[in-house]
Formats: structure tokens, C-alpha cells, sequence
């Protein structure tokens, strides 16, 4: 009976070094094939001289073209930030982007920018909470933008709005 105990015993310590090399091989086969594979995918890290696929070097063809910009007649306004009327405590940021109908004009773009703040001084937390909130306040600041600009300003695009 000690033979069949000691021959089990074996059994288990042989079954248990398979299973362990087993999950090794495995582990070490996935882990080389996703490095394989991560390595045809993603994009090659470039040293700190050479210019990335955005960045485009001198005399190089552009990557995608960005949307807002001035040639495009559209304007992003520095960040608004400031309190608001009540809670006086509680804080918004908004970043905003103008899209001129013509050419845009950059001192016109400040005025509006200033006049936004202006507004944002005077509401309060509970006229622009929730969608409805939002949506009267977008409605407000487009409003207010055709008036200063004098329909020189076609859409105003709220690119992000933080509440603190």
C-alpha cells in the first residue's frame, strides 16, 4: 500500500510540474505575440529631434488639417474664467469658438470675448443648470454675440463648459 501512495504522490508532483510549464509556455507565447503584434500596430516612437506625423516639418505635406483656425474664419476665444452671481463661490470655465462669416477680425473676437464674461458675472447656478439651463445659455450667448458683432458672427460653438 505505501508503493500505490508514494506512485499517487508522484503522479500529482509530475502533473503539477506540467500544468506549471504548461501556463509558462502559454504565458510566454502570448506575451511575445502581443509585443509582436503592439509592434505592427502601433506607431514607431520617435526620437525628441525628428517632427511627429502632426507636426509638420519644413517643406513637409501637413497631417490632417485642424478646423478651427483663422483661415477657416473660426476663432477660439481664451478661456472664460470667473464666479458666478450666486453661489458667489462657485466657479465657471467655458471655452468658446467663433466661426466669422467672413474674415475673421481678431479685435472684434476680444470685445465679444469680454462682453461673454461680462455675462457669465451676472448668472446665477440655477438658470443654467441641466440641458434646458444649457440650452438657454447658448441661446443667451448667441444673442449676445450677433449683437456686438453685427451678424459678422455666424455660430458660436461651445467646445467645453466646467462648473466648480
Amino acid at each position: 500500500m505505501d508503493d500505490t501512495q508514494g506512485a499517487d504522490g508522484a503522479n500529482k508532483k509530475n502533473s503539477l510540474v506540467m500544468l506549471l510549464a504548461g501556463v509558462a509556455v502559454l504565458t510566454l507565447l502570448g506575451g511575445g505575440g502581443g509585443w509582436v503584434l503592439g509592434g505592427m500596430i502601433a506607431p514607431p516612437v520617435l526620437e525628441s529631434g525628428q517632427a511627429s506625423a502632426g507636426e509638420a516639418a519644413p517643406g513637409a505635406e501637413e497631417g490632417i488639417p485642424k478646423i478651427a483656425t483663422e483661415e477657416n474664419g473660426v476663432v477660439l476665444l481664451d478661456p472664460v474664467t470667473t464666479n458666478l452671481a450666486y453661489p458667489s463661490d462657485s466657479w465657471i470655465r467655458l471655452e468658446i469658438a467663433l466661426a466669422f462669416k467672413g474674415p475673421p477680425e481678431l479685435p472684434l473676437a476680444e470685445e465679444i470675448h469680454q462682453d461673454i464674461m461680462a455675462y457669465m458675472r451676472t448668472v446665477s447656478l440655477q438658470q443654467i443648470e441641466g440641458p434646458r439651463g444649457f440650452r438657454y445659455l447658448r441661446d443667451d450667448i448667441q444673442e449676445r454675440v450677433a449683437l456686438r458683432s453685427q451678424g459678422k458672427v455666424s455660430n458660436v460653438m461651445f467646445r467645453t463648459m466646467v462648473i466648480e
